[in-house]
């Protein structure tokens, strides 16, 4: 199987925004849509012009999510620092010139946020942010974060190749089958629904060709259809 790769309308679409002054890009989806590989392909297609900044980065730590009795939800829209979330989007849009802006990122390998690991620099012109809530309009915490991105995508996945890759995701990081099914449908799916509900609000969509192996965008007359 070939690697996953972007289409040259993609790839057109990024370089007109990597033009110029600063632009924030988001790109939304559903638990296991591929929102991570997507922005990581993104990234490597423009090199220093751009930097990736996840929404995970933001999750509270486990032992704050254990206080407030959330950590079996973990991933919910509660369990992050949303209002952090949005203030870091706000230093990016007007970040001075001689200021190296340091944001978190969410390591897997240990299921936690990483304070200060990612370094985002004035004279990068674009910045990715990926994650769920991006477009959520029903919680006070989230709403202000789509008016803060210049563009957002929301990328769409085949529903069973979506749960597919979850399933594989959860076991990969020490989940039984059983335990990580259970996840899926207690936790991943019900916020699935929420995302899903908010799609209409991204200014593009894009689909994952799984013959092509590559994203690209949706054509606007399959929106209509």
């Amino acid at each position: 199987m070939s690697a996953p790769r972007l289409h040259p309308d993609l790839v057109q679409r990024l370089n007109e925004l990597a033009r110029g002054p600063r632009r924030l890009l988001g790109v939304v989806g559903p638990p296991g849509a591929g929102k991570s590989t997507l922005a990581e392909l993104m990234v490597r297609s423009l090199g220093e012009r751009t930097q990736a900044v996840p929404m995970d980065g933001f999750h509270l730590a486990l032992v704050e999510l254990t206080r407030l009795g959330r950590a079996h939800r973990k991933g919910a829209p509660d369990t992050f620092d949303a209002a952090g979330y949005a203030a870091l989007l706000r230093r990016l849009r007007h970040q001075p010139a001689d200021e190296t802006v340091y944001a978190p990122d969410f390591r897997r390998s240990i299921e936690e946020p990483v304070a200060g690991a990612i370094p985002v620099f004035s004279r990068t012109p674009l910045v990715i942010t990926e994650g769920n809530y991006l477009l959520l309009d029903d919680d006070p915490a989230w709403t202000p974060v789509a008016g803060l991105l210049d563009e957002v995508w929301y990328l769409h996945i085949d529903a069973g190749l979506r749960l597919q890759r979850l399933t594989a995701r959860h076991e990969q990081f020490g989940r039984t089958r059983a335990q990580a099914l259970d996840w899926i449908a207690q936790t991943d799916e019900p916020n699935a629904r929420r995302i899903e509900a908010c799609a209409q609000r991204a200014q593009r969509r894009i689909v994952w060709d799984e013959d092509a192996q590559s994203f690209r965008f949706q054509d606007p007359r399959q929106d209509a259809a």
